[in-house]
């Protein structure tokens, strides 16, 4: 299949025990342990006060990872394009539902029910913004991140413009606990560019590859304490970054396909192959 380009500009990750990309970075090098004690989610400062003060957990997360995301990059987030994507959306808000239907169902919070909404993130995050481009949520389960970042790539391929990937998951509670693994609380951000910029932190080279690959061990303690999370697919992307290799990666996007991206150096300006119809060069997924 045809190989393509793709520019990293900014680079997000907020976790309670590295709340920040500098601080995960030098952790996943080795160079830092975990934040003791953890840090909580910085509130979302771009809502109103009382909007702040309803805003969820998975809200405040994926606001956080974008805007720092979008600080690094030096693009403005009113021309960006967006894919936001999570393996189970709002855990908690879910049970919440679930738990009043069964008990006192006239008792249903519309507010609740707006967050439980799985475009909910990406759809505040583009009103917060004055973003009246197209956004897309994604869900792929365990491969949710996998399957937001090939959705970014290919509209940063075909659209020719940057592209904010934001992925976020947080703990399962009550009997969610049971049916839908996940621990803690993990947000990860990328803006992508076609074009290498003064902003530019790796130069990707990627396709899609037929059967499916392992997930890729983690490699430092700091990642495999995030291991529970459900976007914890995304870690070992970050400790490449993090690292600055110039390694190969194979995420599993399904039982049957793979996305493999080679690292380049960032000044590496060897022509990208571009096709006349993206979605065709890429196996029409």
């Amino acid at each position: 299949m045809n190989t393509f380009t793709t520019h990293v500009e900014g680079i997000a990750l907020w976790a309670p025990g590295l709340p920040g990309w500098a601080t995960a970075r030098a952790a996943f090098r080795g160079e830092a342990p975990l934040q003791q004690p953890p840090a909580t989610v910085p509130p979302p400062l771009m809502l109103p006060p009382a909007e702040r003060r309803r805003a969820p957990l998975t809200v405040a997360l994926a606001l956080a990872a974008s805007e720092e995301a979008i600080r690094a990059s030096g693009q403005e987030p009113g021309g960006l394009r967006a894919v936001f994507c999570s393996a189970h959306g709002d855990l908690p808000i879910i049970d919440h539902l679930c738990s009043t239907l069964v008990h006192t169902p006239m008792l249903v919070s519309p507010t609740r029910f707006l967050h439980s909404i799985h475009n909910a993130p990406v759809g505040l995050w583009s009103m917060l913004n004055n973003n009246v481009h197209a956004s897309t949520a994604v869900n792929g389960a365990g491969h949710s991140f996998a399957n937001g970042l090939l959705e970014a790539l290919v509209l940063c391929e075909a659209e020719r413009c940057p592209v904010l990937l934001t992925g976020y998951d947080t703990a399962a509670v009550g009997a969610l606990k049971h049916t839908t693994p996940s621990e803690g609380a993990l947000a990860v951000a990328l803006v992508l560019n076609p074009e290498s910029t003064r902003h530019t932190q790796a130069t990707w080279r990627w396709r899609l590859a037929t059967g499916r690959a392992a997930e890729p061990d983690l490699r430092s303690n700091a990642a495999r304490a995030l291991g529970g999370n459900g976007m914890s697919s995304a870690l070992p992307v970050f400790e490449s970054l993090a690292r600055e290799e110039r390694a190969s990666l194979a995420l599993p996007l399904s039982l049957h396909q793979t996305l493999c991206i080679d690292g380049a150096a960032p000044d590496d300006d060897a022509p990208a192959q571009r096709h006349p119809a993206t979605a065709d060069a890429l196996g029409g997924r």
